[in-house]
């Protein structure tokens, strides 16, 4: 059973989404929220899976808030709006849902929470195993076969929604899997999280220039984000190895 966040400015959206809730066995209903303030109230002192968001509400829009949280649920994007869909998606959004919102399409983005939440827990039991696996690989499923990664191999690892793309020294993979679950298997003194949609290798790092990370990709500069969650461990874990 997922717990349930639900954040709107009208009232009758919120009643349309308790009564989906309260037809879903998978789903419980924590709090209802008007605004971004409440949210975020709900959001430290509850254990939140999944959260329903409206994204034109008063003095904090849905997304904005969204991008203002360190760690968030599953994010699900309410809205009248269908020109937001592409900001939504871009913070790794698992739905995005127009109103007047139907049941069928709600249990649709239900069915996707369940699935990607029963991913995510697959995902951190593998990953306990392999914290206590000394393994310099891990293998993961690519082109309907499990294709072997080595860690002194991956430059970066890009997040695109529900798929990453590994990118090695002399190739890339693409694969169904979480940026949590990968960020869990690999050792954190190889590899920091630098940006919701990237992981790098600290040893393929050649230069940082403010807000941008610089590696070598097939024989070409890349330059990566640094998210603003994610500078100050990245620049406290660079300054250990500064002379």
């Amino acid at each position: 059973m997922l717990n349930v966040l639900i954040v709107d400015d009208e009232p009758l959206a919120l009643d349309v989404l308790e009564t989906f809730i309260g037809q879903m066995p998978e789903l419980k209903l924590v709090r209802r929220c008007t605004n971004a303030l409440e949210a975020n109230e709900a959001l430290k002192s509850l254990d939140i899976d999944l959260m329903f968001i409206d994204i034109q509400m008063p003095q904090l829009t849905g997304i904005d808030f969204v991008k203002t949280l360190t760690d968030p649920p599953m994010v699900v994007f309410t809205t009248a709006y269908p020109n937001y869909a592409i900001q939504g998606f871009d913070l790794n959004a698992l739905d995005y849902l127009l109103k007047p919102i139907s049941l069928e399409r709600f249990m649709r983005a239900v069915n996707r929470a369940v699935e990607h939440h029963e991913a995510m827990n697959r995902d951190t039991t593998s990953s306990a195993g392999a914290a206590e696996d000394s393994s310099d690989f891990f293998f993961v499923k690519a082109d309907k076969k499990l294709v072997k990664v080595n860690f002194d191999d991956i430059i970066y690892i890009e997040g695109l929604k529900d798929y990453v793309i590994i990118r090695l020294l002399n190739t890339r993979v693409i694969t169904l899997q979480t940026m949590k679950s990968l960020e869990d298997k690999l050792p954190s003194n190889k590899f920091r999280r630098i940006h919701r949609s990237f992981i790098v290798g600290m040893d393929k790092i050649l230069a940082i220039d403010g807000s941008l990370v610089e590696v070598m990709e097939k024989d070409k500069p890349k330059s990566l984000p640094i998210g603003k969650n994610y500078r100050d461990e990245l620049l406290e874990m660079i300054e250990k190895n500064r002379l």
